[in-house]
């Protein structure tokens, strides 16, 4: 049964009652974004009488044949061509509206899961009938366009503070990100949640760290503010130092055809593997013969590879950027290099693999994941926010 959005009869998610349909909105998303998208899903499923989903590329794909949710495709995603990205832009951000105002009467709450680039129409729409809306940070689209263009982060900050503006509520992953996110101004309507609970008997501990090869990993998109590029260039200086050492990079992304002439330049052949992109059912298995992942990012949320790598028992050498430093505590549960240079991450890949109590590091990161990231942990935060915002 639909709720209804008048004075008399709001809706009610209190108690467990699930009486509220759920919209989630997305700009096109490539694989790299399809797990993140699942667990919202999952968690907003759990708490409405209905889902409906509007998305595009491989989010469309995946959801389309799921009986759990009704999915409306809106294209592709933006090349990573600047220009390309601007063209396409406008004509996705159209379709999204279309999608919404077509769905509009089936929905009584609307999470924008968008990382602040949604764009700001829609979201005045249902506002302007009645509809609660909510906008989901699952990273900053205006950092990551900073750390791609300097073309495009003007225009999009000022959409991104107009999405901010107009939603009824915003959801962070934690309290550090509101400085980062420059979002200080709208703290009065903003709520900590994340979806990332982790599958702790899947993504457990399959081999004992202590038996593992000298393997150290970057898995995720190949794109510019994940640094991949930078952990590629890192590798010819820890060579010179321990060629022991073998290197794989799991991802795909605009930055692939970079990376592997980065590694044809520098003869890097026999060290380096080149995975293309790890189906999420695999990730279990390549984690677990891992000594170390690393994430040299210039920005970040809520990494889902470093839980997925902590709860395996591989450590991580990280960016102190995101919400990473909420998880990361140096020496206890990960690993925290200064930047993301070459030169930092060589050296700092070279001090992790002698780091005496590495071991211990992978034995606490495993804790804190079967402690802090259970699918009840996440739904409760999702529930006690939309609680919230129902009763606003």
């Amino acid at each position: 049964m639909l709720c209804h959005q008048g004075t008399k009869n709001k809706p009610r998610m209190s108690n467990g009652e699930k009486q509220c349909n759920i919209g989630i909105v997305t700009m096109p998303i490539v694989e790299a974004g399809v797990m993140a998208l699942s667990k919202l899903t999952d968690i907003v499923s759990s708490l409405s009488t209905g889902t409906c989903l509007i998305t595009g590329d491989a989010g469309y794909t995946f959801f389309k044949d799921n009986h759990k949710v009704e999915v409306y495709g809106v294209g592709e995603s933006p090349k990573p061509n600047t220009l390309a990205r601007i063209a396409k832009y406008i004509p996705i951000q159209l379709r999204i509206t279309y999608r919404f105002a077509w769905t509009l009467r089936k929905v009584d709450l609307w999470i924008f899961f968008t990382g602040g680039l949604a764009s700001p129409l829609p979201i005045l729409i249902g506002k302007l009938l009645g509809k609660k809306t909510l906008l989901v940070y699952p990273a900053s689209d205006v950092e990551i366009m900073r750390a791609q263009s300097k073309i495009l982060p003007k225009p999009m900050e000022l959409l991104s503070r107009a999405s901010s503006i107009i939603s009824d509520k915003i959801i962070v992953y934690s309290q550090t990100l509101i400085a980062q996110y420059n979002l200080q101004k709208y703290i009065h309507k903003i709520s900590i949640a994340n979806e990332y609970f982790i599958d702790i008997d899947r993504f457990k501990i399959r081999h004992k760290f202590d038996e593992r090869e000298n393997l150290v990993a970057y898995v995720g998109r190949l794109s510019q503010e994940k640094g991949a590029l930078n952990f590629v260039r890192a590798i010819p200086e820890i060579l010179q130092e321990r060629d022991d050492i073998k290197f794989l990079v799991g991802g795909d992304g605009p930055l692939r055809n970079k990376i592997e002439n980065a590694v044809d330049e520098k003869r890097l052949n026999g060290k380096i593997k080149l995975t293309g992109w790890i189906p999420h059912d695999k990730l279990p298995d390549y984690i677990n013969k891992l000594k170390l992942i690393v994430l040299p990012s210039y920005t970040e949320g809520l990494p889902a590879i470093m839980l997925e790598a902590m709860a395996c028992g591989t450590p991580v050498l990280v960016t102190p950027v995101g919400a990473i430093p909420d998880v990361i505590k140096h020496g206890e549960t990960g690993l925290i290099m200064e930047n993301n240079t070459p030169k930092s991450i060589a050296r700092n890949i070279l001090e992790a693999m002698g780091y005496p109590g590495l071991s211990k590091i992978a034995q606490n990161a495993r804790k804190l994941i079967e402690r802090e990231y259970t699918y009840e942990d996440t739904v409760e935060q999702y529930k006690v926010a939309l609680d919230e915002l129902i009763k606003m």
